[in-house]
């Protein structure tokens, strides 16, 4: 074996370590029941209006616990590539169960965690959030047509409606 391959499996062993003493202590969020049609109108409704207040043309999708697109909604003139971006960042975000810029921030930590861009489904890009009902996810809001910042406000727009 060698020293280059044992260097990987110990810096995978010490991340796989640290990971799950984070999760120790805070844990993911189980999955809840799929979110309602008429919830996810309402977010996308309060995304939207966030989106416009600002003139920012977005692509705004909801995805139940599996990744399954339950509503989406795209402004007029909104890039057509941000149609797919938002679906897929509300698919990671309800899949593995964080927001999509936790894996932008830890790919912006090096190499250690480029091992991250072959995660099948993982969006390293802010702009995908959870929604939490009840201390659970029911599923998940993609946002895309902006800056990562911008689909990020516009995602948590959404969710604040909730409140």
């Amino acid at each position: 074996m060698s020293f280059n391959l044992i260097r990987k499996f110990f810096a995978a062993g010490l991340l796989a370590a640290v990971a799950g003493a984070a999760f120790a202590q805070q844990g993911p969020l189980p999955y809840g029941m799929p979110i309602a049609l008429e919830t996810a109108k309402k977010i996308v409704a309060a995304s939207v209006a966030e989106a416009r207040k600002n003139n920012w043309g977005m692509a705004v999708a909801i995805a139940d616990p599996a990744g399954n697109l339950v509503a989406f909604e795209r402004i007029d003139e909104t890039q057509t590539g941000s149609i797919k971006i938002a679906i897929g960042k509300a698919r990671s975000a309800a899949q593995f169960r964080r927001p999509t810029k936790v894996f932008q921030d830890l790919l912006a930590k090096g190499d250690n965690f480029t091992y991250l861009l072959g995660l099948e489904g993982a969006v390293p890009v802010q702009g995908g959030i959870p929604i939490v009902i009840g201390g659970k996810i029911v599923g998940a809001v993609g946002v895309s047509g902006g800056t990562g910042e911008q689909d990020s406000v516009v995602a948590q727009a959404g969710l604040d409606a909730l409140k």
